[in-house]
């Protein structure tokens, strides 16, 4: 268990004692938000989606990424939010000397070639269940293996998982929603993958918005099966497949 760390309210100056939160890694090592010993708590008048998370790496395998910002409540009231140790900026590369092998060679190189894939094969839609079909198809086309059918849908509302990606299927003829949109991102957190979404009719504006903040991939599908990217983290996702 991480050890305690005193914080002092800057409502009614009470010192109090503050355990920071363990998380699993997706290496499976147990990860301690690593709270700035000295640094001032910052008392929470208005919440925000980038305000509520901080980016740490980890100890054991380096994987960096956002975790749920630590927060401390006081008996008066007030709640703080509590600085981590930010995570350092590697130094840029050094560029080699002139006339070396290594500067020749990296003149020479060509540039990387951009990712390539055959045409994708669509799954006429008719039924509900063709349109997981046609999304897990499509993940399948980015890069994505083993993507296989959720054997429940739970109230989460995951459809397909595949190592480093889960995904959401919405088949109505009704715009998607801001909560579903949260909880497959919540899904995708919980298990360190990627979460996309796929529907059928759209999503609401609000629900856009907020896939946009989450740098969340939407896609919307037509009756031919096929997939279009409607924001831009479901431009990049294509741009880049499952790395």
């Amino acid at each position: 268990m991480a050890d305690s760390v005193p914080v002092r309210c800057p409502t009614c100056r009470r010192e109090n004692a503050f355990t920071p939160p363990t998380f699993p890694c997706a290496c499976g090592a147990p990860l301690t938000l690593p709270v700035l010993r000295g640094g001032v708590p910052v008392e929470i008048l208005h919440r925000t989606w980038e305000s509520s998370w901080v980016e740490v790496r980890c100890d054991s395998c380096g994987r960096q990424d956002q975790w749920p910002a630590p927060e401390s409540g006081c008996v008066c009231g007030t709640v703080v939010r509590i600085p981590v140790v930010p995570v350092p900026t590697p130094p840029p590369p050094a560029l080699p000397a002139p006339g070396s092998v290594a500067a020749r060679t990296s003149a020479l190189s060509p540039a990387a070639p951009p990712l390539l894939r055959p045409a994708f094969r669509p799954v006429t839609i008719r039924t509900a269940r063709d349109c997981v079909t046609a999304a897990a198809q499509y993940l399948k086309w980015l890069g994505f293996t083993d993507v296989v059918r959720a054997q429940e849908r739970t109230a989460c509302g995951v459809d397909l998982r595949g190592p480093g990606v889960v995904a959401q299927v919405d088949p109505t003829t009704r715009s998607t929603n801001l909560r579903e949109i949260e909880c497959v991102w919540l899904n995708g957190l919980n298990e360190s993958a990627i979460a996309v979404f796929f529907s059928l009719a759209g999503y609401s504006r609000d629900a856009r918005a907020r896939a946009d903040e989450l740098h969340l991939p939407l896609f919307v599908m037509d009756l031919t099966g096929t997939p279009q990217p409607v924001n831009d983290p479901a431009d990049e996702l294509i741009r880049v497949g499952a790395g």
